[in-house]
């Protein structure tokens, strides 16, 4: 009986409802009069012929509020008011009817107040009694059985979200608030949050709700490890940046990710900064494909940049990024002019030609080779890439009259062990030579920071791929510990670097405390709902192995070469003092090194990139003061 209901056609649904509420309504025109009367005799013919004329007053009343539109499982507090319409409009035809039949006299003025509670009772019962038929009586196992940690607004949405798809019981919520705790949302408690281990001990739930999208990393780090130590899985709802820039909704919950947990405390962006780069004019990022020029292409056109070139040399990336790039211009409807460009910043001429052709106002060069055992195996192509690659487009920055250059570094490039970091630090000692000498026309900056979670290359993907193939996940050292700090974070300080910029500065990104990666490794297991194997715990699901330190590696990075640093209009922006060499000398380092390169002679790329940093590392640190 059940399913044929909820399988009936639209329009047998709506036949069934108007049938229930005719006979339910003319009933109350009845019951209204016994109950004034409390005699049955007292029913005169001509009342029960009003009782007759509510079997078409009484549909033709809720349809015209529109109550016949609500469906019947999702009916919420907004029915409660439609209710209160149809059926105030249904006694107002039955007062008329009356009064055009002449049987006014015979309707005593309590008998309205009594019909209208009398009518909306039952045509609000019957509507519960029918979304309970439909829906049911449930049962949860205990997989299904929730706690929703937040009830705030978005703790309150997505439980409407989770009655409505009826996949979940909600059994309690959770909050540090004390002003929420102990009181109930349609008969839900909510709890204590500072108590949180035992009322999950208490509710026996298999998923614990992150709905905090304003909350810290340490505050989320505590609830994970929480309800890792009961096995309980943690899912969460996306942040605040993702609610507001319409990517999610609160109801899409997914996996606590090792993003949320580590890198520094979020600082908030200063928008005048972000604009001033934006409305400055056209934009080329290179190496737009990539993690970090990607995002800064996402962060400009949010922005509002006029014109932004795309520079990518591989075709898929290129393909990728333009795609997802006209597509965010058209949801946020920007009128932002996108250039895509195949080619390679080791082409002068194109580079040139393409800044000169599109009256480029700044460069961000996020081109580089960045994997440090790959660029160990092949020394000159990364050399020629991330140094001789940002010389020769600074080169044509100048020549086409740019405005802004920025590079972005990274921490590898201070006191560097890998040829990868060594290349990014003679990309940076050129760029401070170059400002020196073409200051006037192009200012050149550079923009340093640590390991970008999620990014190509970092070790989240690897851990994440490796804990899904069951393990071992592998570390290199136990006391391995880098600078972490997310995409989104990173690219959007990129660009206020650049809005502070006034030229020859390194611009350090406060990366907060450093982090283990054995730790990261063991949040992610713990994440993925996997238990770690080791001495201790010779029953877990995944072991961590320890492969030793790679060529180049190291076990402590570190951001700035200087004793100290300067601080600037920016709290989480700040100056490094680094030494850097004339361009006269640079000059001369540099034509040796291309002429190793074009031999392919790895040995002696290596040596002269040691000896140009050596040679710079001598002279006085340097910095210029931030306004």
């Amino acid at each position: 009986m059940r399913a044929r209901l909820v399988q009936l056609p639209g329009y047998h649904k709506l036949a069934v409802a108007a049938a229930a509420d005719a006979v339910l309504l003319s009933a109350s025109v009845w019951l209204s009069f016994f109950l004034k009367y409390g005699d049955s005799r007292s029913l005169t013919s001509q009342i029960l012929w009003l009782s007759l004329l509510g079997l078409v007053l009484g549909p033709a009343s809720l349809w015209v509020v529109g109550l016949y539109r609500e469906i019947t499982r999702y009916i919420g507090p907004i029915v409660v008011v439609r209710v209160l319409k149809g059926t105030g409009l249904f006694v107002g035809c039955i007062l008329v009817a009356s009064f055009f039949t002449h049987h006014s006299e015979e309707m005593p003025r309590t008998v309205p107040v009594i019909l209208f509670a009398v009518a909306a009772l039952l045509v609000g019962l019957i509507r519960l009694l029918a979304r309970w038929v439909i829906l049911g009586s449930r049962s949860y196992k205990r997989e299904a059985r929730v706690a929703i940690f937040g009830a705030g607004a978005a703790g309150l949405g997505l439980y409407a979200a989770l009655s409505h798809a009826r996949t979940h019981q909600v059994v309690a919520f959770l909050d540090d608030n004390p002003a929420m705790i102990g009181r109930s949302v349609r008969g839900v408690p909510i709890l204590d949050g500072s108590a949180a281990a035992e009322a999950l001990r208490e509710l026996d739930v298999g998923s614990v709700l992150l709905a905090l999208p304003s909350a810290n990393r340490s505050r989320r780090r505590e609830i994970v490890d929480l309800a890792s130590s009961l096995s309980i899985r943690v899912l969460t709802v996306p942040t605040l940046a993702e609610l507001a820039e319409g990517t999610a909704r609160v109801d899409q919950l997914r996996q606590v990710r090792v993003e949320d947990l580590l890198g520094r405390p979020a600082v908030p962006a200063r928008n005048d900064l972000l604009q001033a780069v934006a409305s400055s004019g056209c934009i080329l990022v290179t190496g737009a494909g990539g993690s970090i020029g990607s995002e800064l292409c996402r962060r400009l056109v949010a922005s509002g940049v006029s014109r932004l070139v795309l520079l990518e040399n591989g075709e898929h990336n290129l393909y990728s990024i333009e795609k997802e790039l006209r597509l965010l211009i058209a949801t946020q409807r920007r009128e932002t002019v996108i250039e895509p460009v195949l080619g390679s910043v080791l082409d002068p001429v194109l580079m040139e030609r393409l800044m000169r052709q599109h009256r480029v106002h700044t460069v961000f060069h996020a081109a580089a080779y960045k994997h440090v055992p790959i660029v160990e195996r092949h020394e000159s192509m990364g050399v020629e890439t991330n140094a001789i690659g940002t010389l020769l487009t600074a080169q044509a920055a100048v020549h086409a009259g740019v405005r802004s250059f920025i590079l972005v570094s990274t921490d590898k490039a201070v006191r560097p062990t890998s040829v990868m970091g060594a290349s990014k630090r003679l990309a940076e000692m050129v760029l401070q030579s170059m400002h020196a000498v073409h200051g006037g026309v192009t200012t050149f900056s550079m923009v340093r920071f640590g390991n970008v979670l999620g990014s190509s290359g970092s070790v989240i993907p690897l851990f994440r791929e490796q804990i899904e193939r069951g393990g071992p996940v592998t570390v290199t050292h136990p006391d391995m510990v880098r600078y972490f700090m997310t995409i989104p974070e990173a690219a959007e300080l990129v660009l206020q670097a650049a809005g502070l910029a006034r030229g020859g500065e390194v611009f350090v990104l406060d990366m907060g405390e450093p982090v283990r990666i054995d730790d990261v490794a063991r949040n992610m297991i713990r994440l993925a709902g996997r238990s770690v194997r080791d001495a201790v715990h010779p029953a877990g699901d995944i072991e961590i192995a320890y492969t030793g330190i790679r060529p180049g590696e190291k076990l402590f990075e570190e951001l700035f070469i200087g004793k100290d640093l300067q601080a600037t209009d920016h709290p989480g922006i700040r100056l490094a003092q680094e030494p850097w060499m004339s361009w006269s000398e640079l000059e001369t380092c540099l034509a040796q090194l291309r002429a190793s390169i074009d031999q392919r002679d790895d040995h002696a790329v290596r040596e002269q990139v040691w000896k140009a940093i050596q040679h710079g590392s001598e002279r006085p640190s340097q910095s210029r003061a931030i306004g």
